[in-house]
């Protein structure tokens, strides 16, 4: 992995720019200090889109808007996420409550008029037709599931 280092100043940058334009080679300067040739040449290129000298490219300004706007984005998809995700529990969580109710409705009141089915006595045959939901006899009138008998 390559060795990273701090990036050179502004003020350093400055002055090897002005040193090519005094008539040194950015090799020599290349020798001389530690940057290479090719990048003080970027960095004289660059110099002249900031001065107006080049069109072809953004100047620093231009490109640190760029930088700007791109994390601005970046920030704002991340809170849209967060958003949706937001809404869609909200969503999940109205569509659960539905589902509760629509349980409570539909669910019937059991054979022996208590909101809860209950587990079937001991007394009760195993081979005789039950109620659906347990409930004894399917014979027996105490049963209030429609078609149980009831």
């Amino acid at each position: 992995m390559p060795r990273t280092r701090r990036p050179y100043s502004a003020e350093f940058r400055r002055r090897l720019v002005e040193l090519v334009r005094g008539g040194q080679t950015p090799e020599d300067l290349a020798r001389k200090f530690e940057p290479s040739a090719n990048a003080i040449r970027n960095w004289v290129v660059q110099a002249a889109r900031d001065e107006g000298r080049r069109p072809d490219g953004l100047t620093t300004d231009e490109k640190e808007e760029v930088r700007r706007l791109r994390r601005e984005v970046r920030v704002l998809r991340e809170e849209r996420e967060i958003t949706d995700e937001k809404e869609e529990v909200r969503r999940l969580r109205r569509e659960v409550r539905v589902l509760r109710e629509e349980r409570e409705i539909l669910r019937p009141t059991s054979c022996n008029g208590t909101s809860r089915p209950t587990a079937p006595t001991g007394s009760e045959s195993r081979t005789s037709p039950t109620c659906p939901l347990g409930q004894g006899s399917s014979t027996s009138r105490s049963c209030s599931m429609p078609g149980a008998g009831g």
